[in-house]
């Protein structure tokens, strides 16, 4: 069972990094981890070449690229020869979106400023395009951040799907950590009241994720809290917890023909997921939808 379950660890990641952040810190953090180690390693650098520049500034582009990359793999002391290393030219947003589907990659890896919304709007926020629109898992990882150990995880509960995604990714990752910590977070915006039995609906949800967990060889700590702001109430709980990972499922999709176009109202306030990405006080790794739909 248990060695069934390492298989499942995610195992062709595209790493799409502007060279700036921690990434690079929170892959080697993850490498420490056996189911990681044999993962396949797909490395992207994306030349921003304008159509108007001449072929030399092209050329140009593509040498420092290059020697981004190997300055990439140098730091991460990786084997260039391990390490699939790509380039293209293009738009950052539609290239990192377009070889994540070629490469079928199980895990997207990408820095981000921890722009708010807006600002993410106004800078043409690579990390939040791919956020909005990939269906795949996603690992955030804030320039701003310090990047400690991996040892205490937090995961949002919900009883969803896709919620049930982000609870297995977080039991794959924790019981390979030795002395590693889960805590699974139930969150209601009031108290709501008991059943005749004494437990209330945020108690059985906990109870059948615990049992789950159990079943995957962890003991993982339930905790429910109510918050008005959902988004608050699981930033808060990273740092009562002292989560070095945050893992949360985002059901924040869109139709298929608002896919071209940016989603103000999400962006703009309404998307919880979105919330956490920009102010959870650890990298945050998202389950975008439940893995089965896109078999």
């Amino acid at each position: 069972m248990r060695e069934a379950l390492l298989k499942e660890m995610f195992q062709n990641l595209l790493i799409a990094d502007s060279g700036q952040g921690h990434v690079e810190e929170m892959i080697g953090m993850l490498r420490n981890l056996p189911g990681f180690r044999d993962a396949r390693l797909n490395l992207l650098y994306v030349v921003k070449a304008k159509s108007t520049s001449s072929a030399s500034d092209i050329e140009n582009a593509w040498e420092e690229g290059a020697a981004t990359l190997a300055g990439a793999l140098k730091r991460m002391r990786l084997n260039p020869n391990d390490v699939n290393t790509i380039i293209r030219q293009g738009d950052a947003k539609q290239t990192v979106l377009k070889v994540a589907d070629e490469l079928n990659a199980d895990l997207i890896v990408m820095g981000s400023r921890g722009l708010g919304r807006l600002q993410s709007i106004l800078s043409n926020s690579t990390s939040q395009y791919v956020f909005q629109l990939s269906e795949r898992p996603m690992l955030l990882v804030r320039d701003d951040l310090y990047i400690r150990y991996i040892k205490s995880l937090l995961v949002t509960i919900d009883g969803t799907g896709v919620g049930d995604d982000a609870l297995r990714h977080a039991c794959e990752i924790v019981r390979q950590i030795p002395g590693g910590q889960l805590t699974g977070i139930h969150l209601t915006r009031q108290d709501l009241t008991p059943t005749r039995g004494g437990r209330s609906k945020p108690d059985q949800i906990l109870d059948a994720a615990v049992k789950r967990a159990r079943g995957m060889g962890v003991e993982m700590k339930p905790m429910h809290r109510t918050s008005p702001n959902i988004g608050v109430g699981v930033c808060d709980a990273a740092v009562e917890t002292k989560a070095d990972l945050v893992l949360i499922g985002s059901q924040d999709r869109r139709p298929m023909f608002a896919r071209s176009l940016v989603d103000l109202e999400k962006l703009l306030g309404s998307s919880t997921s979105d919330y956490i990405r920009v102010h959870a006080p650890a990298p945050v790794l998202i389950a975008k939808e439940p893995e089965k739909s896109r078999r």
